[in-house]
């Protein structure tokens, strides 16, 4: 029985990870949403400015706060795969405990 007691435990778990998956993919939404506003406005000022238009996604990604907006949403990014990976393994882990269920009991007649 510690088996299917393992087995609700981890779907618990993954449950859980669901929720965390579902919060970190808004949050990620959230900062690429504001990150490419903020760049969009920065490059059309920039082009107004008379920048030649090869160098102005550099010199718009290099300005402080368009870099402070990129670092929060690759932060965001490793937490949604971060979260993502967590529930593969959760269900791989799930996959093996079943087939071992399988052979314990399915065996038995």
């Amino acid at each position: 029985m510690e088996l299917l007691q393992e087995i609700e435990q981890l779907y618990a778990q993954l449950e859980l990870s669901i929720s965390t998956a579902r919060k970190y993919d808004l949050e990620y939404a959230e900062r690429e949403r504001a990150y490419r506003v903020e760049l969009s406005k920065r490059l059309v000022e920039l082009r107004a400015q008379g920048q030649a238009v090869t160098h102005l996604a550099d010199i718009a990604r290099g300005e402080k706060n368009i870099a402070d907006l990129r670092y929060k949403r690759d932060i965001a990014e490793g937490m949604r795969n971060s979260a993502r990976e967590t529930i593969n393994y959760l269900k791989l882990k799930l996959r093996c405990l079943d087939a071992q269920l399988q052979r314990e009991w399915g065996n038995t007649k």
